[in-house]
């Protein structure tokens, strides 16, 4: 397939300017997949029994995992990342699917790393051909501050390697702002999602009152952060703001925009995709339980209040389980 140049997105409307302008090319080559991948499943529980003394960071997120026993979370295990962005893919369009029939859209959240390669096979036959892509709306968990055409951009790593394969409508792909200061670019956010919220493209949790997004595409870094929620961080325990921004993460660039982790908890539906054994160690945290720790990595807070988890791991993230 000839490659498609990187075209920098144009402003929504004066307000929000979020949108983007993509040409998009949709000839994609027959390559054969393997349609029954064989996972392990495993039910896991992930308890927090007694009240620990939680850090000050992560008080406010007592009420989502600290007494209460979590749902049982749907994990598979995969022999290799082939298998998984198999699995992925037909997850992934199968809840697209369901969503489209029953609300008319899909809302669906991408995060950065290397979620994109995971993906791989839902822009291949048969897949690709199965989804209405023309209902999909797609945002980010989290963006660096810089411009869209920089190598950290996620959304510049969405494009190249997902948006420019499928013929999603260009008002419907909301990027950030980058001519703005990460503070800005993160009140623009917000602003452009409550803006979606009226217009009825996003509904809101009637239990926590936060967007509820139908699916959360989500990846955790060796440390255990997800989005731009780093283990330790004050932000951790924001529960007012839908979008906030960070200019010191530990990680760079220092500078990003973020989903809140209410936000996170909000989803309809979150897939966990993580593979490598470098995260092994905050999988087993998170999925194996860890009474030895008091402080919550930022992974052990995705706690869906209504939705549903499914993890998706290579062996290498799986092996300490």
């Amino acid at each position: 397939m000839a490659s498609t140049p990187f075209v920098a997105p144009p402003r929504l409307f004066p307000n929000q300017r979020l949108s983007c302008a993509i040409p998009f090319s949709f000839s994609t080559p027959l390559i054969p997949c393997k349609l029954n991948p064989k996972p392990i499943t495993l039910s896991c529980k992930n308890r927090y029994n007694q009240r620990s003394s939680f850090s000050r960071i992560c008080a406010s997120m007592a009420d989502q995992v600290s007494t209460q026993t979590l749902n049982p979370k749907n994990v598979q295990i995969f022999d290799n990342g082939e298998d998984l962005s198999v699995a992925l893919a037909k997850y992934t369009a199968d809840l697209s699917q369901k969503c489209v029939g029953k609300r008319g859209t899909f809302s669906v959240v991408f995060s950065g790393g290397s979620l994109f390669n995971s993906l791989k096979k839902l822009v291949e036959p048969p897949y690709v051909d199965s989804v209405d892509w023309a209902k999909w709306h797609v945002f980010w968990l989290d963006e660096r501050v810089v411009l869209k055409d920089h190598a950290d951009s996620n959304y510049k790593l969405a494009y190249d390697n997902f948006l420019s394969k499928v013929p999603i409508p260009p008002g419907q792909v909301y990027a950030i702002n980058d001519t703005l200061s990460a503070e800005g670019a993160a009140d623009d956010y917000e602003a452009c999602l409550k803006h979606l919220v009226e217009a009825k493209v996003l509904d809101l949790s009637t239990t926590t009152g936060f967007p509820r997004f139908d699916l959360l595409l989500v990846g955790m870094g060796p440390d255990g952060h997800v989005a731009s929620l780093f283990p330790g961080h004050h932000l951790l325990s924001e529960n007012q703001r839908w979008v906030t921004f960070i200019k010191d993460s530990p990680k760079p660039p220092p500078e990003r925009i973020t989903f809140t982790c209410p936000v996170i908890n909000s989803a309809s539906n979150i897939a966990m995709v993580i593979t490598g054994s470098s995260k092994a160690e905050p999988v087993r945290r998170a999925l194996g339980g860890d009474d030895e720790n008091t402080d919550l990595l930022p992974v052990q807070m995705v706690a869906p209040k209504e939705g549903e988890t499914t993890w998706f791991l290579d062996k290498g993230a799986a092996s300490k389980l």
